[in-house]
């Protein structure tokens, strides 16, 4: 059973950044998709990010359009985690972010976190 959980949360100014972190246990970051997801209060979960299983091959990870050019999803196998660096952050991107493993499309997955809230306000 993969178990995840997120770290790196909290509130930040518009245009300001954070690096969320996805500790992984029970199983291997490197060894299938993992990605983020997010919701908004009101909103369906909303797809973010996703890095496929190793090796890494450049331009093989994917975002969704309304956080490409400011989010970055990277893997650290060695710490068996997943990153997401979220830079020039803005209103519309608050909200509960979750971590993944083991995607179906970008829709659903088989695991999750418990999710850590960003809240982007001046």
């Amino acid at each position: 059973q993969v178990q995840l959980v997120e770290s790196g949360g909290g509130l930040v100014q518009p245009g300001g950044s954070l690096r969320l972190s996805c500790a992984a246990s029970g199983g291997a970051v490197s060894s299938v998709t993992m990605g983020w997801f997010r919701q908004a209060p009101g909103k369906e979960r909303e797809f973010i990010a996703q890095i496929p299983a190793s090796p890494w091959v450049p331009g093989s990870t994917a975002y969704a359009d309304s956080v490409k050019g400011r989010f970055t999803i990277s893997r650290d196998n060695a710490k068996n985690a997943v990153y997401l660096q979220m830079n020039n952050l803005q209103p519309e991107d608050t909200a509960v972010y979750y971590c993944a493993a083991q995607l179906r499309g970008r829709a659903t997955a088989d695991y999750w976190g418990q999710g850590t809230q960003v809240t982007v306000s001046s």
